[in-house]
């Protein structure tokens, strides 16, 4: 897994987890990234500390001007939404790729309903949107069942 920090056409930086900056790479192609604050899609690395030091015992963190104030308090509420997020999934089914013909299907009818997520690109999300389904992103990525060890 490596987490790279993100920022969106608006500025929001956010955090978000892969397998591989190849996957990072994967999924930002096929418009997968979203910022979970606006969700816009223009997405792109962020200025990160990076870690110093010849070995992991001797890393060293380069020290980063941080917003005072509100940090603390951002920070609870970020853990908040990512607990909120995992207790919601519990009884999610996931669907993958497959999210937009599952949520068309369970909109019409045509399969039973349950909760779902899985993954959509914007131009999806946004057809799912103006056809009256009634979806919305995730405000944390998540690593698909598939690709857990």
């Amino acid at each position: 897994m490596i987490v790279f920090d993100l920022k969106c056409g608006r500025a929001h930086v956010f955090e978000a987890w892969f397998g591989s900056s190849a996957d990072y790479d994967d999924q930002r192609g096929r418009g997968l990234i979203q910022c979970p604050v606006c969700g816009d899609g223009e997405i792109g690395k962020a200025v990160m500390a990076p870690r110093l030091g010849g070995k992991a015992s001797e890393a060293a963190e380069v020290p980063m001007p941080v917003a005072t104030g509100a940090a603390p308090e951002m920070k609870a509420l970020m853990a908040k939404m990512a607990e909120l997020q995992s207790s919601m999934l519990q009884d999610s089914e996931w669907v993958g790729r497959r999210f937009a013909d599952e949520a068309r299907a369970i909109h019409h009818g045509e399969t039973e309903h349950r909760t779902i997520h899985g993954q959509a690109t914007a131009a999806e999300a946004a057809a799912l949107s103006e056809e009256g389904v009634g979806v919305m992103p995730l405000p944390f990525p998540i690593v698909p069942p598939e690709q857990t060890h």
